[in-house]
């Protein structure tokens, strides 16, 4: 009787344990949620320092830690376009206190596009899309090319010699660029790069003739680069000199959208009490007016929320790329 007690109080022990750590396999957490986070926590970015995302993480450090009640640690896993840094977020302790940036189109596209990307895009829990930027061409501000109109018709003029860079495969950049090439019916090469912090210097540095990036470039770049088009609806409040491609009869509207993501098994109590977190920051009037300034657009999508737009993307790339018989 007495070896009967001391088993039930070990598996109590271990129960409670487990639900303490989140690795009680259910995914509602049971209460997993309700002392966490309890140490540091580490946001990873799976791209160089100097993006973006790193530009973003940066923004929200801070406040978030104030959210939480615990230091905020930045650190960097860059490597295939973000796909390295998914890869291993997948064999990382579900317990929340290891989240990584995660975008779309890029964990879409990865999964559907390569061979074995690492991950599927259901491998990732998505936590909060809390920020989304717009594609946006640019050429060196020397460059003979003034408009879209005359990058259209260098294209054409030598098919296939016309380099573009880009942020990574499979990534916003990536997919802008060959929508591009299929509304205007050219032929231009896309150059990846390991992230925007190493596209930019191959842009300035004459290695690519044009970049496909984001509208935060546009003004961090300044007068070193010329921006001849932006994938919005219409045109942007902080870049009102800018034109649409939309306006220069190109109906090119997409970007990346920006958010974190926890391993599948992450329970549902604490990838909720870091989504109210980050809402909270987002909320932030210093946030808030720095993203305007940068360029960036305010996104709120829950973690729900974050997995209805990631199937209406998908549905909206998958159309394209079989299309373009790039699916496999």
């Amino acid at each position: 009787m007495k070896s009967r007690r001391m088993f039930a109080s070990i598996v109590g022990t271990i129960a409670v344990a487990l639900a303490a750590t989140g690795c009680g396999g259910g995914e509602a957490g049971g209460g997993a949620a309700e002392n966490f986070p309890q140490k540091r926590v580490e946001y990873i970015l799976p791209f160089d320092a100097g993006g973006e995302s790193d530009i973003t993480a940066r923004l929200q450090q801070e406040k978030l830690a104030e959210v939480l009640g615990q230091a905020v640690n930045i650190s960097y896993k860059p490597g295939g376009g973000g796909a390295l840094g998914w890869s291993e977020l997948t064999r990382t302790a579900p317990d929340g206190y290891k989240f990584m940036g995660s975008n779309l189109p890029h964990i879409i596209l990865q999964p559907m596009l390569r061979d074995d990307a690492g991950y599927e895009t259901e491998d990732l829990k998505q936590v909060y899309i809390f920020q989304s930027t717009p594609n946006a061409l640019l050429v060196p501000a020397d460059s003979d090319i003034q408009n879209l109109e005359d990058f259209i018709a260098a294209a054409k003029e030598d098919p296939g010699a016309m380099s573009v860079g880009g942020s990574g495969d499979f990534t916003a950049n990536h997919i802008g660029t060959l929508m591009l090439n299929d509304m205007a019916g050219i032929d231009v090469t896309y150059t990846p790069f390991s992230g925007t912090g190493t596209a930019v210097p191959a842009l300035l540095g004459g290695h690519v003739d044009a970049l496909m990036s984001y509208t935060p470039q546009i003004s961090q770049l300044g007068d070193q680069v010329r921006a001849i088009a932006v994938a919005t609806e219409e045109r942007m409040p902080g870049l009102p000199d800018v034109p649409t491609f939309a306006e220069q009869g190109y109906d090119l509207v997409d970007g990346a959208y920006r958010g974190v993501s926890v391993p599948s098994e992450t329970p549902d109590d604490i990838v909720q009490k870091l989504a109210d977190a980050f809402e909270e920051v987002n909320q932030d009037p210093e946030l808030v007016e720095a993203f305007e300034e940068q360029a960036f657009v305010l996104e709120n999508y829950g973690p729900d929320e974050a997995v209805e737009l990631t199937e209406e993307r998908k549905a909206v790339y998958e159309d394209l790329l079989t299309r373009l018989e790039l699916v496999p």
